[in-house]
């Protein structure tokens, strides 16, 4: 298997899509309903990367990521933000991108393999 993505999203349809491409890519996929979920399972597992949906109910994803040590993150929005909001979001050193839903599977492959080198 290669390199480990947690996918953390409350959408279960965005979950299986992404799911999907990434292990039809040769990569093993965990799944997170949201940022608390996502927390949990970190204490079992060590991805390379989490993309993960900033807008989920539960604990804000703002308080979230300080949580989060050494795994690479990207965010996924539908939602559209400004440059200021993208730089304020970025803050945290291990946010390493930021992906606009819906995305094209080609291009969040392309950002995926960039990121983990795989």
């Amino acid at each position: 298997m290669g390199k480990h993505i947690m996918v953390v999203d409350d959408e279960k349809d965005n979950i299986t899509t992404v799911k999907t491409a990434l292990e039809a890519n040769g990569y093993k996929v965990t799944s997170a309903k949201n940022g608390d979920d996502c927390l949990k399972k970190l204490k079992k597992e060590k991805p390379d990367l989490i993309l993960m949906d900033i807008m989920m109910p539960g604990t804000p994803v703002r308080e979230i990521i300080p949580k989060i040590k050494g795994t690479k993150i990207a965010y996924l929005s539908v939602v559209r933000v400004s440059e200021a909001e993208k730089e304020d979001l970025m803050v945290s050193k291990n946010i390493v991108d930021f992906i606009q839903k819906p995305f094209d599977i080609d291009d969040l492959l392309k950002k995926v393999k960039k990121i983990v080198g795989a």
